[in-house]
């Protein structure tokens, strides 16, 4: 039998994020565009100024609502008809609100691009917000908070967030808001809410793609560019106050085989020269399956299927200051939930006592800076990161130079990060299980005060 000669690896090429041009068009609206040779799916996402702390006190989920219209209809098109206006396109648009505002995504072929731009700028120019349509969004809302509540890791969320921020913060709940707030929403609500925030001279579109048949500057002054409002400042970002002590709260569940692990508390963003630092040490201690709380928890103990450790930014200011959410989440089976907690303790003691192996941070560094041309291989993963770091108030060559700071962070230095980031006498544990078979075993650790509630 004769077999073909086994292929040999090519030559790496170098590889860099991708370097956006900026621009301004005659309305205010910033513009950061990527030409992607070969990408024939285009990404456009427009950031509006709407954060959820600018919400109306009482109407928490207006800005998801809002969101959520933007495909229901405009002043040219009735819901039915931008549907199928999208479809005609080959395109997919959708919405989302979260703390730092509301973004709106397009994905198109390049071919269609210039239809697809004017179907989103009359989205955003003249939305509908029709009374029907707006009503059936907010059914919709009530209908998913059932079935959140139920689900343990979203219920584990909510409680953390307010575990750990006063009342008077809007991170404190939840961002598409509860059954009382959303109930109070109507098309009122929306439009008013949208008059408000909702502007060209406070947003930015990112787009990103192959762009070298389109006269992309035409497009945008016929679409986007012709969408008009008022001029105005952004909005200011408030300052995020958290109480970190160390305490465990059980979300009693009576009852259930599993407890849904949530351990965190309140660190820097990404501005802060310590982040990268934190991201190596963070992945060593629970980025992947080969990670310590994995060896130890998942392939030692068999107490669960995995437990991940990570930063996620919740809000960041254009002077630099910012929070992030610095968490442990997984689950565990009930009987094993104080053993579990235990040993993951003994896992951050170990750490801060003799740090990380170079052979870890080796890895780590490998798994986060090699996958990066695969990870950014979409138009849509590198317009989301662009879009991260335009509501994050970061530079537009943040993602690039983080690769490099990655590579160049030694193990002492994600050891320090990691310790920092969780340290044993500042965590709050949130537990979503069986209190009657969990709360002494966990009492016994000595990790915090434990307390109990329902719901």
């Amino acid at each position: 039998m004769d077999f073909h000669p086994q292929p040999a690896a090519g030559t790496a090429r170098p590889w860099a994020f991708p370097a956006p041009e900026r621009s301004t068009l005659d309305n205010g609206l910033t513009v950061l565009r990527c030409d992607r040779p070969g990408q024939q799916v285009v990404a456009v996402e427009v950031l509006l100024d709407a954060p959820l702390d600018a919400e109306p006190a009482g109407l928490d989920g207006v800005a998801t609502i809002m969101a959520r219209a933007f495909s229901e209809g405009t002043d040219k098109h009735s819901a039915e008809d931008f549907a199928a206006e999208l479809e005609r396109c080959g395109a997919t648009l959708d919405a989302m609100a979260d703390h730092a505002g509301v973004r709106v995504s397009l994905e198109v072929p390049a071919s269609r691009l210039p239809k697809a731009l004017g179907l989103l700028a009359d989205a955003l120019r003249a939305p509908a917000f029709a009374d029907g349509e707006v009503g059936r969004l907010v059914r919709n809302r009530l209908d998913e908070i059932p079935h959140e509540m139920a689900n343990p890791a979203r219920r584990a969320a909510k409680q953390l967030s307010a575990e750990l921020f006063p009342p008077t913060l809007r991170v404190s709940r939840p961002r598409q808001g509860t059954e009382e707030t959303v109930s109070r929403i109507d098309a009122a609500a929306v439009r008013a809410f949208y008059e408000a925030h909702v502007r060209p001279a406070t947003a930015t579109c990112v787009i990103v793609g192959d762009l070298a048949d389109t006269d992309v500057d035409a497009v945008l002054a016929e679409t986007l560019g012709a969408w008009t409002g008022d001029k105005a400042s952004p909005r200011p970002v408030p300052p995020v106050t958290a109480d970190d002590t160390g305490r465990v709260v059980i979300v009693d569940r009576p009852g259930a085989v599993q407890t849904q692990l949530l351990i965190g508390r309140v660190g820097p963003d990404r501005h802060a020269s310590v982040w990268p630092a934190q991201v190596l040490g963070s992945y060593c201690l629970g980025g992947t399956l080969t990670s310590r709380l994995d060896r130890v928890l998942r392939e030692e103990k068999g107490y669960t299927y995995g437990v991940r450790a990570f930063g996620q930014v919740l809000l960041s200011a254009p002077d630099g200051s910012g929070a992030a959410m610095l968490a442990i989440s997984g689950s565990v089976d009930t009987p094993n939930t104080g053993p579990a907690l235990d040993d993951l303790w003994k896992v951050l003691r170990t750490l801060a006592a003799d740090g990380l192996t170079d052979a870890e941070r080796d890895v780590a560094v490998q798994n986060l800076v090699g996958v990066a041309p695969l990870k950014f291989e979409t138009a849509a993963s590198v317009a989301a990161t662009l879009a991260d770091q335009v509501e994050q108030h970061l530079p537009d060559d943040y993602q690039a130079r983080l690769y490099a700071r990655l590579a160049d962070t030694g193990t002492v230095e994600a050891t320090a990060a990691a310790v920092s980031a969780f340290p044993v006498d500042r965590l709050v544990t949130v537990l979503v299980g069986d209190a009657s078979q969990i709360a002494e075993p966990v009492k016994a650790l000595g990790i915090g005060e434990v307390s109990v509630v329902t719901g």
